[in-house]
């Protein structure tokens, strides 16, 4: 019986030893400086509003958002009126009709963002086999938030020396094991922003995480705003406790 315990532990060892070094060969994600990180942090609309933009001329040809609806786009400063224009820039399917038929008709405020895809099958299909995550919740799903979404799409480039690609794969020095499916989605001026923000691969993936990090959590700076609220409550009721206390016992020596 013992030879099997050694044989486990031994294994068991060397799993942990390659495990260690795999850990010590990622490179540490990028620390970008965030408006909506700290307990002040806010989002910047504009910042949002690009990104935005480039999720919807770029990363919604292959990404789903299936949890978020036009009508949310409100809440990051666009009017009522654009709102109404973003959704019925697009066709979705809806029914049946009368006749059991579905049909096309222009989106509505109401509907979640169009799919590119209608089922995972087809998104399969048209990547090669791998498929594209929604990104609703990206931000919450991944280690490292926005920093980890950042460095993915700014860590692509060359494999180092040594290191062999697999065919239909791209390096990406911070995705685990530096081999992604997914190829460069941005080039320098890939979009024209409306501000004028010229628009590098940096400017554009740091707008465009800071819009999935808004999507996946857009209560942050109200629960921030009643986090803060509840800390005065609690200070100002110390205080008077406090007062009171002194008041009660001014004459007992």
């Amino acid at each position: 019986m013992r030879r099997p315990v050694l044989a486990f532990l031994t294994a068991a060892l060397i799993g942990a030893g390659a495990s260690a070094a795999a850990r010590a060969e990622e490179t540490a994600l990028p620390q970008e400086r965030w408006s909506f990180r700290g307990i002040f942090g806010t989002y910047d609309r504009a910042a949002v509003q690009r990104g935005f933009q480039v999720y919807k001329e770029i990363c919604s040809a292959c990404h789903s958002m299936n949890l978020v609806h036009y009508r949310d786009l409100q809440a990051v400063g666009f009017s009522e009126d654009q709102v109404k224009q973003i959704a019925a820039s697009v066709q979705v399917t809806d029914g049946p009709n009368d006749a059991g038929e579905m049909f096309e008709r222009p989106g509505k405020p109401s509907d979640p963002f169009k799919a590119p895809f209608p089922n995972e099958n087809a998104a399969r299909a048209a990547n090669n086999g791998a498929l594209p995550p929604d990104l609703s919740l990206m931000y919450k799903a991944r280690k490292g938030g926005a920093d980890y979404t950042y460095g993915i799409l700014t860590g692509y480039g060359e494999p180092p020396a040594g290191v062999t690609i697999a065919e239909g794969m791209n390096y990406n020095k911070y995705f685990p094991g530096h081999q992604i499916a997914m190829p460069p989605p941005l080039q320098d001026g890939r979009v024209t922003y409306a501000d004028g923000t010229p628009a590098t691969v940096e400017q554009m993936s740091h707008d465009v995480v800071t819009f999935l990090t808004w999507a996946a959590n857009p209560e942050m700076v109200e629960r921030k705003q009643i986090g803060w609220r509840w800390v005065l409550f609690f200070l100002i009721m110390a205080g008077l406790t406090y007062g009171v206390k002194r008041k009660v016992w001014a004459d007992v020596h």
